[in-house]
């Protein structure tokens, strides 16, 4: 019977493997445009240190460099304090994980 069910099942679980992996594509992507955007806020702080723009331009760069990022971290549920859940895949299931920190979402 266990192989008549892995036969029957074996659709499934091969689109659930897609499904997977087109979130690990996505995911990935986000992950290296948010450091490329880093890379950028870095370059900019170095450029302001160096004198090569201005206050004014720095601030406005920056500004959308932020933007950029949080819009970026809206996309990918990732929470501005660090302190809401956590996913952590395993066999394809998911544990959610909560911070218990004095100053954390319960």
């Amino acid at each position: 019977m266990l192989l008549v069910d892995d036969v029957l099942l074996a659709p499934v679980h091969g689109i659930f493997w897609i499904f997977r992996e087109i979130r690990n594509a996505a995911e990935q992507d986000l992950r290296q445009e948010a450091d490329a955007i880093a890379a950028q806020l870095m370059q900019l702080y170095l450029m302001l240190d160096a004198g090569s723009i201005s206050e004014a331009q720095f601030q406005a760069r920056e500004a959308t460099l932020l933007d950029r990022l949080d819009r970026l971290q809206g996309i990918a549920g990732i929470p501005d304090d660090g302190s809401a859940t956590d996913e952590s895949e395993e066999d394809g299931d998911y544990e959610y994980v909560y911070d218990s920190s004095p100053g954390g979402d319960h």
